[in-house]
C-alpha cells in the first residue's frame, strides 16, 4: 500500500504491526512523511523500519516530530551521556547484580509467568507515556523477538455483555506487582518500597486520537481490579489479560541492526525476549519514549495517582 507521501506500508499481521519502507528516518522528514506514518501508527499500533542509520541525535530529533521526548530522571550505566531522553536496555544487564541476583534469577523473579511479562511502557505511572521508538543496535544472529497485542482489537473481540461490563471497572496499576519476592533479605522490595509509583486507571480507556476503546490491562503491573472479591480478581484478571495477549491480535518482529520499532504505548502491549538469557550474544537496544496524557474512561473519568510523579517530557 503505497500513500499519497511515497512512502510503503505494508500490514505484517491481520491485525496488529505494518513495516515502513521507502523513507530515511535519520534525514529530514516532510510534513507529508510525518502525517503518513502517524496515520500507520494508530491504524496498524506498531509499526517498523529496517536499515536506518539513526545516532542518538537523530533518534531524539525523530521522536521531536512527533510528540515531545520524555526526559528519564534516572537511568544505567550504558545509556549515553548528552541525550538523557536515550535509555539503552543494556542497563537491565546491570540491575541483576545491583540487587545481589545473577540475571538468570533476575529474569525468572521479574516475570514468573508468561502473561506477567506483557506490559506498556511505565503503565504505573498516571500518565503513560503516548508512544515510544525503539532502535536495534546489536542484537543475536537468532532469538531476542519483540511481539506486540493490540488492545484495540482485544477490546472489540470480546462480547457485548461482556464489554458493558468491563467499561465501568476500574484496576490498580503498580511497579512490581509481577516480582516474586526472595526468601530472606530483598533488596530489590526494599528499591520498590523507596520508589513505589501506582495509580488507578479505567479498564477500558478511549483513546485520545482515534476514539478507540482500548483493553487497557496487562500483567505486568496490574493485580487488582477495584470493587470485586479477591477471588473475583484472580479469574477476572486472568480473563482480560487472555484476552488482551491472544495470539491472534499479536504481530512478532525479528530484529535487526538498525531495525526501529515505534509504538503507540496507549494502544498496544508488548512481551520483551525471554529467549536470550542463556545466549552468549549481545543484545543493545535504545529507546525515546513520547509524553503522553492522562487516561480517561468510558465515563469520561480520568486515572488518579495514588503515589509516585508524572513523568517529564522536553521543553
Amino acid at each position: 500500500m503505497t500513500t499519497d507521501a511515497g512512502i510503503d506500508v505494508r500490514p505484517a499481521s491481520g491485525h496488529t504491526g505494518a513495516e515502513i519502507t521507502g523513507v530515511d528516518l535519520a534525514g529530514p522528514l516532510d510534513d507529508a512523511v510525518v502525517a503518513a506514518i502517524r496515520a500507520a501508527v494508530l491504524r496498524w499500533k506498531v509499526v517498523f523500519f529496517r536499515e536506518q542509520r539513526l545516532d542518538h541525535a537523530a533518534h531524539v530529533a525523530l521522536a521531536r516530530r512527533f510528540g515531545k521526548p520524555i526526559t528519564l530522571r534516572s537511568r544505567g550505566k550504558a545509556s549515553p551521556e548528552g541525550f538523557p531522553q536515550v535509555e539503552t536496555t543494556a542497563d537491565r544487564l546491570e540491575l541483576a547484580g545491583r540487587y545481589g541476583m545473577n540475571r538468570d534469577e533476575w529474569l525468572e523473579r521479574r516475570r514468573h509467568t508468561l502473561l506477567r511479562g506483557w506490559h506498556c511502557d511505565h503503565g504505573a505511572r498516571v500518565d503513560p507515556p503516548a508512544a515510544t521508538i525503539l532502535r536495534a543496535e546489536t542484537v543475536p544472529p537468532y532469538g531476542g523477538d519483540t511481539t506486540w497485542s493490540n488492545l484495540a482489537a482485544a477490546y472489540a473481540g470480546l462480547s457485548e455483555p461482556v464489554k458493558r461490563f468491563a467499561d465501568g471497572l476500574r484496576a490498580e496499576h503498580r511497579l512490581g506487582v509481577g516480582y516474586q519476592t526472595r526468601p530472606g533479605p530483598d533488596s530489590y522490595i526494599r528499591h520498590l518500597q523507596d520508589h513505589q509509583v501506582a495509580s488507578v486507571h479505567p479498564l477500558v480507556r478511549v483513546h485520545p486520537e482515534t476514539g478507540e476503546r482500548l483493553l487497557f490491562v496487562n500483567g505486568y503491573y496490574v493485580e487488582q481490579i477495584l470493587d470485586v472479591s479477591r477471588a473475583e480478581n484472580s479469574r477476572l484478571l486472568e480473563m482480560f489479560v487472555e484476552q488482551a495477549t491472544r495470539p491472534e491480535y499479536t504481530v512478532r518482529f525479528r530484529w535487526e541492526p538498525g531495525s526501529v520499532a515505534f509504538w503507540d504505548n496507549r494502544a498496544t502491549v508488548h512481551l520483551a525476549p525471554g529467549d536470550t538469557g542463556h545466549l552468549d550474544f549481545p543484545r543493545v537496544m535504545h529507546r525515546v519514549m513520547l509524553a503522553g496524557d492522562i487516561p480517561v474512561g468510558v465515563d469520561g473519568r480520568p486515572s488518579e495517582a495514588i503515589t509516585g510523579s508524572p513523568l517529564h517530557s522536553d521543553r
